[in-house]
């Protein structure tokens, strides 16, 4: 158990958008949005952009959907993406 502990990173209170992730799909939520991140073993092993973020509903007319390599990439072109859409998403 010893090496164990030292497998997770700290938490990093300065980060980037993988911090604000969380709220942001909470307030997506408030909005009437339906919204995931996922992340898909299978691409990943492929080689592929393994995560996924998607979201439908409230003031969205079509769904919309991001991939990327990292978390990071993915929330921040969601973001984006978005805002693109009318959504002015705060962080």
């Amino acid at each position: 158990m010893t090496g164990r502990k030292e497998r997770w990173p700290k938490a990093d209170h300065d980060g980037g958008i993988e911090d604000a992730a969380l709220l942001i799909m909470e307030w997506l939520a408030e909005q009437g949005i339906g919204a995931m991140l996922r992340v898909d073993a299978e691409r990943l092993a492929e080689g592929r952009p393994s995560w996924t973020f998607a979201a439908s509903g409230g003031p969205l007319v079509v769904g919309m959907r991001t991939d990327a390599a990292s978390a990071a990439l993915c929330l921040s072109l969601a973001v984006a993406r978005l805002r693109e859409l009318g959504v002015v998403v705060p962080y």
